[in-house]
Parts: C-alpha cells; structure tokens; sequence
C-alpha cells in the first residue's frame, strides 16, 4: 500500500530513471554542472547516490542501472532496484525519467508501465519526464512541438501526467538551472511537500534503520575510546563541539554504508546464489541424462556448482560499484521512429 510522507526537507531527494542509453547520465551531469559520468557513459553496473546543488538547492541524485539495461542478470537488477531504493530512503521527492528526444524508441513507450511494476502503481504522480536535446535548437520550440503535435512521445508524456522539461545536453550550460528547479519543486508541493513510499520503500527504510543500529553497536567501543582520548585533550564547549563533530561523522558513515549493505539486499543476492543452485542442477541434469543414470549426477553437480558461481558473480559485482563506459549506440529502428515524427509533426 503507497502512501506520502509528510515534511519539508532542505535536500531535494531526486531518483533519475532511464530506459537505455545515456540520458539519465547526461541529466545527471546537467543538474549537478560537472561532469560526474563521462559523455560516452550508456550504462552504470551499480546504484550510485551523488550530492550536489541545484541553483543552490541542495539534491542527491539516485542513480540505478537503465530499466532496459541487458547487460545484467536478472538478480543483479532486482538487487540494484532494492539499492536504489536504500540509497533513497525514506523515499524520492520526485523521479526525474529521462530521455534522449532524437532517440526515442517504441520500448521507450512502456516505461510508465515498467515504473509502476518497479516503484509502486502511484509513482506516475511523482514523475517529471526530462527530454535531452543538443544544445543546437530553440528549447521553447521544442517544447511546443512535445505539446501540440500527435505523436508517440506526446501521449508518453501525458501517462505520466503532461509534466516534462526540456535539457540540454551539454551541463556547461546553467541558464536554465532556476527553471528547472522550480519544475520540480511545483511538482513537490503539489503532493504536499511529500516523498514517495511504497510498501517497499518502507521495507527498504526499515533495513537501513537496523543496519545503522547494529554497526553503531559495533562500533560502541571505538566511539567510547574516541571519546575517552577528547575528554584527555579538551574541555568545556570545545570538547562538546569536538564531540558532536564525531558523532556526526561517525552517523554519516555509518548511513552511508547502510544504504549500500544491509539485509534486504543481502536477502536479495542469497536467493540470487540459491536460484542459480537450483537452475544450474537442473540443466546439468538434463544434459546428463544423455550419458545416463551416472551422468545426470555428474552432470547434475557440476551444473549446480556453475550455476552457484553465476549467482554469486552478481554478489561480487555489487561491491564494485564502478561506472562501465558501454560502446555507443548504433543507428536503428529507435532513431528512425523518433525522427520520422519529429521531422514531419502533425498538426
């Protein structure tokens, strides 16, 4: 069951959504006026939550592996689905899904479809479909023609209620930085000032809560001996504010680590390993049963052994969270279906 959480926050918790390609970087880099993922970036192996600002609002920017992304297994997308949504908690003020306007594709048009499977049937209210152009056009023409022409990525955008903004590109350009972030804020405060929750992102918030609890346990003595050692070299306000320093610190690192490892994911990537127990016995079965009775045991736990070792890739994989650079994407179908209607609008 979705519900909103109520509360203003002075940081903007944003969840950037791509279907494929590099748009979701690209915006990434806009919103933040660096260069954090490189300009051939098409793809990300790992969840990522990056801090910045936003004409000088402060946002973290959630970032997860392409919807289409097929480069991935299927446990290593469900287990970076969970991530994202930890890296989020207690959930994103709104999910900005982007898009390249000269490289829409038909799979393009089930995102809203695949949103809601993902995040929740009410996250649509949450949206803002954000359009990646070159730089080269006039921005408010283009938003006419998104407007007022029948074409594919019109009717997208009124599934996830007619808001979209026009990008550009190239995040050297700030002049739209203050329009942007007003986009997004109307949108806030038109649900009250609320993030999003889902029965999962609670889940999700309530793993990260245990998390945090059981590493400050862990790290209870070391705190004490940190603090024996100011109490040594500090007095009065100095040493409160000395202190306090530490507890904030220590907090933040042990949040952070939360958010990346803990339970729910943990779950997620043993059902992982034990799914490719199952599988991979069950094909070498199969290819055994060709040399008989002996060969589907043989068979049998050398394919369970495999399929172990394929389940536990995805485990290793995610504590790397390291930015893949993928090959640039051909020329297809998903170019010429955009083209066809951005070059000839109906009226």
């Amino acid at each position: 069951m979705e519900k909103r959480k109520k509360g203003t926050c002075l940081e903007l918790r944003l969840m950037v959504v791509g279907s494929s390609g590099p748009s979701q970087f690209q915006l990434t880099n806009a919103i933040l006026g660096r260069e954090e993922f490189p300009k051939d970036t098409t793809s990300i192996s790992g969840s990522r939550k990056i801090l910045g600002e936003l004409a000088g609002r402060r946002v973290a920017l959630i970032n997860a592996p392409n919807l289409y992304e097929k480069d991935i297994s299927r446990v290593k997308r469900k287990v970076e689905l969970r991530r994202s949504k930890c890296l989020s908690v207690p959930g994103p003020h709104a999910f900005l899904v982007a898009f390249d306007m000269e490289k829409i594709s038909p799979n393009d048009m089930r995102t809203p479809q695949l949103m809601m499977n993902h995040f929740g049937r009410r996250c649509l209210r949450h949206c803002i479909v954000l359009l990646a152009y070159d730089g080269k056009s006039d921005g408010g023409n283009l938003e006419s023609t998104v407007r007022n022409t029948d074409w594919p990525l019109r009717r997208m955008v009124e599934d996830f209620g007619g808001r979209f903004y026009i990008f550009n590109k190239d995040w050297r350009d700030r002049g739209r930085d203050r329009e942007l972030l007003q986009k997004i804020e109307r949108t806030v405060a038109s649900l009250g000032g609320a993030c999003f929750a889902s029965g999962t992102f609670q889940k999700a918030e309530r793993s990260v809560k245990k998390e945090e609890k059981r590493l400050m346990k862990e790290m209870a003595a070391d705190n004490e001996k940190v603090w024996s050692e100011l109490e040594k070299e500090y007095l009065s306000d100095e040493l409160y504010r000395r202190k306090d320093a530490h507890t904030a610190s220590v907090s933040a690192e042990i949040r952070a680590k939360a958010e990346v490892d803990n339970g729910w994911l943990r779950t997620s990537l043993a059902r992982g390993v034990g799914s490719g127990v199952v599988v991979g016995a069950a094909l070498g079965v199969l290819v055994g049963s060709i040399e008989g009775p002996g060969g589907m045991v043989l068979y049998g736990i050398i394919g369970g052994a495999v399929g172990a070792s394929a389940g536990g890739a995805a485990q290793v994989a995610t504590k790397h969270m390291e930015d893949r650079v993928a090959p640039p994407a051909r020329l297809n179908f998903n170019s010429i279906f955009i083209n066809r209607f951005f070059a000839n609008p109906r009226p």
